[in-house]
């Protein structure tokens, strides 16, 4: 399993507003189209396909959750690397982002917290100096 490649799904409950928001607030463009189903955006580090899934439907056969696109709270979530914080906290609030909290500013640098129309928590990250370097220790 050397040869791994990332791909980020992203369910929705509205394609067309996804493909609208996910370009305005961070740039991503419409690479592919599978009908009225889904769409693959290019324009990050991966592949991100934005996936048409009503509310209320099953989440997974192994669970009895439903999709539920109120804001949630998931321990996987997506980063976003911009060159200008500022400049993109004003382009994602545009696009419709939530703002959750307050810029921080740390050693590696700023973060800023939100969540987009469907609930998903994402974070925008300029990184300062060497990045996560500027805090990491030698394993």
């Amino acid at each position: 399993m050397n040869n791994l490649s990332l791909l980020v799904n992203i369910d929705v409950a509205d394609l067309e507003r996804a493909i609208a928001f996910y370009g305005a607030a961070l740039g991503l463009r419409v690479h592919r189209r599978f009908g009225e189903f889904g769409a693959e955006l290019s324009g990050a580090g991966a592949p991100i396909f934005v996936l048409a899934k009503a509310a209320g439907t099953p989440a997974s056969p192994a669970t009895p959750a439903k999709r539920d696109y109120a804001r949630h709270w998931t321990p996987v979530h997506l980063d976003f690397v911009v060159p200008d914080i500022d400049a993109a906290v004003r382009r994602a609030r545009a696009a419709g982002a939530a703002l959750e909290d307050r810029l921080e500013t740390h050693a590696w640098g700023h973060i800023a917290r939100f969540a987009d129309p469907f609930g998903h928590g994402f974070c925008l990250i300029e990184f300062r100096g060497r990045g996560y370097d500027e805090i990491a220790t030698a394993s």
